[in-house]
């Protein structure tokens, strides 16, 4: 006897009726969907992949709020694409954009991973290039650092549009691909509230802001990408010259900041200590820089979950805490030197979410309260401004003015 798994299937027998009804449904589904298939068709938009990897936290600089990101941008498509137009958004509100970035602006905020992020253009000796430009497979980031009014509250989600010109864009018909809508939420991180590093004085906020190095250094370190050094600062000592420097430059003696106690700036625990790097030569670039070695001495200081503060440079022999010592906002940790990649006295500074000085992410904090003296290039002692900033980020290579930090 054959079992039910094996026995044939026999087709039923269907009446000329039910053949009819069958065909008049059948031409009934194909003419529907016939009809509402275009109604329902859309654009493919360019062949991108789109990352914020990792959202931007709001925080105050000054009399504004600021979103500071970044945007991953892989080219999928077979042909170039040249990001034409990029409109950031609050919330779904396409109306009024927050920011929208054309041409030069575009240009000067975009890098393709693998150019020479110092020049923009490209490696040394190469031809001309627009940034805005993702070659076939390659990536480019972009880089944001998006300005809010300080009286309005900061919107939950980002929505960006990224118009793209497909092809040649020196061509007279390009065509233009657009993605409508890439959603970016807003972390509510809480922001960190600091004392100054330092027992009060002028200094110049270094390297910090959109344009800077720190914030263009993405570290690729065993299959990842980071950003230690999104919100990262190289604090200078301004003398009472109106420089940075005395009698010279080739002595770090010479560099008023050189020999500055260091300051905890909350209290915290110590997770990390290097020591016994010798000094530099100001004025020469350090040879044989490694990943152990690039930050010279340092100390790391946990100061909140997944927040610690990244003292780098330091002066050799100086530091006077060790791993699992507890600090209290005020003490002192070590000497500002010049050591590791540095070819001048100075602190870098800056706080992330891990326990590394490169392999974690750059998050933003405000220090109590401080003077802004104005940008940097603009500094005259006897010619400045004088405005009071309280619980705010640094002016972006501004001069400030510390009171002595609170015990």
């Amino acid at each position: 006897m054959a079992s039910m798994d094996s026995a044939p299937i026999v087709p039923k027998a269907r009446t000329a009726g039910e053949i009819g009804r069958l065909s008049i449904f059948a031409f009934l589904v194909l003419s529907i969907f016939g009809t509402l298939q275009p109604a329902f068709a859309r654009a493919r938009g360019p062949r991108v992949e789109v990352v914020c990897p990792f959202a931007p936290i709001p925080v105050m600089q000054g009399q504004q709020r600021v979103l500071v990101y970044e945007l991953h941008i892989t080219n999928f498509e077979t042909v170039p694409l040249t990001l034409k137009r990029l409109e950031v958004f609050a919330e779904a509100n396409k109306a009024e954009p927050l920011e929208t970035m054309t041409d030069d602006a575009l240009s000067s905020s975009i890098v393709e991973v693998g150019s020479n992020i110092g020049s923009m253009g490209g490696a040394p000796g190469s031809p001309a290039k627009d940034s805005r430009t993702i070659e076939p497979g390659n990536r480019a980031v972009v880089f944001l650092w998006i300005e809010l009014a300080s009286d309005k509250p900061a919107p939950s989600n980002l929505h960006h549009r990224l118009v793209f010109i497909a092809g040649n864009a020196a061509e007279n018909s390009p065509t233009e691909a657009t993605l409508e809508d890439f959603p970016v939420s807003v972390s509510r991180d809480a922001v960190p509230l600091l004392s100054p590093p330092f027992a009060g004085g002028v200094w110049l906020a270094g390297d910090f802001g959109n344009a800077s190095g720190h914030r263009r250094g993405l570290a690729a370190i065993d299959g990842h990408v980071h950003e230690p050094e999104r919100f990262a600062i190289d604090w200078v000592k301004v003398g009472p010259n109106g420089d940075t420097h005395h009698d010279g430059t080739t002595r770090n003696e010479n560099w008023w900041g050189y020999g500055e106690p260091i300051l905890a700036v909350a209290d915290g625990d110590v997770t990390q200590v290097i020591d016994g790097i010798a000094e530099n030569t100001p004025r020469v670039l350090p040879q044989h820089v490694t990943l152990d070695n690039i930050a010279g001495n340092y100390v790391i200081l946990r100061i909140a979950p997944n927040r610690y503060v990244t003292y780098a440079h330091l002066q050799s022999g100086s530091i006077k805490v060790r791993v699992r010592d507890h600090v209290r906002r005020g003490d002192v940790l070590a000497l500002l030197g010049n050591t590791g990649n540095a070819t001048g006295a100075h602190l870098h500074f800056q706080v992330t979410d891990g326990n590394s000085v490169l392999q974690s992410e750059g998050v933003p904090f405000i220090f109590d309260q401080f003077t802004y003296l104005g940008p940097g290039s603009d500094y005259e002692l006897d010619k400045h401004i004088s405005i009071p900033w309280v619980r705010s980020l640094p002016g972006n290579e501004g001069v400030i003015e510390f009171t002595s930090a609170k015990k």
